[in-house]
């Protein structure tokens, strides 16, 4: 079975490098590493040369904007399964795509996620925030429920069937094709409880205030175009976050110890 397993970078070229040799230095070999480099002036298409694994495809042409990207990685894609690597992001382990593999063996499965860790960006080895999906169940979706998107590999039947990312949208596109993707699926889903990705912090939709603005008003025309909730799911959806920084759970570790 083969894995198509994609890249958007533009002006990326402090992270990118990882990105790659987290995918070249995967142990399961039927891959294909596709990255969609969008024209950048900065370095980013040398960083990419230079770590070039013979797995990989390069597209370098301007695009408008990381849907763009992440759409034309699908439509030149040929993978049985397709999920990404993000260029501030890598793998926690070099097996990550075996056991995503594993999971596909099933006929029924249609979609397999994991968990994923935010690290640092100048400190890498500290955590900020661990995203547990759980598994899923439909109701959830009310509720906030999403899988970390990077986590996320569909069989290409799912694209084909509810349709690529809605380019229109410039932060919440990821999240309107889960509940889009979610809120229909009949094939299985399987969760894997652990780490499979790790994440910088400082990303497109939490860089700053009038990012966080852009991306609660996205989030809440996906929510209600795809009929699974209101705004009691945004605000399920932001609450659940809180639980994920770490300095929440030493907070709430340190006052069981003191109460009890």
């Amino acid at each position: 079975m083969k894995i198509s397993v994609i890249t958007a970078a533009f002006k990326s070229k402090d992270t990118v490098r990882d990105a790659i040799s987290s995918v070249g230095s995967q142990t399961y070999q039927n891959i294909e590493h596709i990255v969609i480099e969008g024209n950048s002036c900065d370095g980013t298409l040398k960083v990419i040369k230079d770590a070039w694994h013979d797995r990989m495809t390069l597209i370098s042409e301007p695009d408008n904007g990381i849907y763009d990207a992440l759409n034309k990685g699908i439509l030149n894609s040929s993978g049985d399964i397709i999920g990404f690597m993000h260029s501030d992001d890598f793998f926690a382990h070099d097996r990550v795509l075996e056991q995503i593999a594993y999971e596909f063996n099933n006929p029924s499965v249609e979609a397999v996620f994991g968990d994923l860790v935010y690290i640092s960006k100048t400190d890498q080895p500290r955590i900020i925030r661990n995203w547990s999906t759980g598994n899923f169940r439909r109701w959830r979706l009310r509720f906030g429920w999403m899988p970390a998107h990077p986590t996320l590999y569909v069989r290409r039947s799912v694209y084909e069937t509810y349709g690529l990312y809605d380019e229109k949208l410039a932060i919440s596109a990821d999240y309107d094709f889960i509940l889009r993707y979610f809120s229909k699926a009949m094939g299985k889903s399987v969760y894997i409880p652990q780490v499979l990705y790790h994440m910088r912090v400082g990303g497109a939709s939490n860089r700053n205030l009038v990012a966080n603005i852009l991306k609660m008003r996205e989030d809440l025309l996906a929510i209600r175009r795809n009929h699974v909730g209101g705004i009691y799911t945004l605000f399920f959806k932001k609450i659940s976050k809180l639980y994920q920084f770490s300095w929440l759970n030493y907070f709430r570790n340190i006052t069981k110890k003191y109460t009890h």
